[in-house]
């Protein structure tokens, strides 16, 4: 093929040329924010996210988390209670009393009496236990997501 040939030949569509009316835009992509302090768990999680549709960001503390909550626009919080700086209890509380509604799921190692705590009964969505399937944990974003 000659350099003449290959300038006459049409080229394949860019892929912001190519519409798709089932894709969703990036205003309508849900954001969820990941405030967990391991880095595998974080990824583990993002990576699940992002497969399933879903665009995740990862804060490693709590202060960052709050930052990035107060700063930007989310539609759900996968929160660790074990979190540096802030821990999730805090970071929760802020949210709740500054009016964030946002829907928050606890992910967390540790055991937790939802009917002795009552903070966490009150002001969390649900609880996912660690270790957890992504299905699982897929699963209840997409229908915190669906009712708020």
């Amino acid at each position: 093929m000659n350099l003449e040939s290959s300038l006459s030949r049409p080229k394949p569509p860019l892929s912001t040329d190519v519409v798709s009316e089932d894709l969703p835009t990036l205003e309508e992509t849900p954001r969820i924010l990941i405030a967990e302090d391991e880095s595998r768990i974080a990824g583990f999680i993002q990576r699940g996210l992002q497969r399933s549709g879903f665009w995740a960001e990862i804060a490693s503390d709590g202060n960052l988390a709050l930052e990035k909550l107060f700063r930007e626009k989310f539609d759900l919080l996968l929160l660790d209670l074990g979190l540096p700086g802030k821990d999730g209890r805090e970071v929760l509380q802020a949210l709740r009393f500054q009016g964030v509604n946002l829907p928050v799921i606890l992910v967390t190692a540790q055991v937790i009496d939802r009917q002795a705590d009552s903070m966490l009964n009150t002001f969390a969505n649900d609880i996912v236990s660690k270790p957890f399937r992504m299905e699982d944990l897929i699963q209840k974003v997409r229908s915190l997501l669906q009712m708020s």
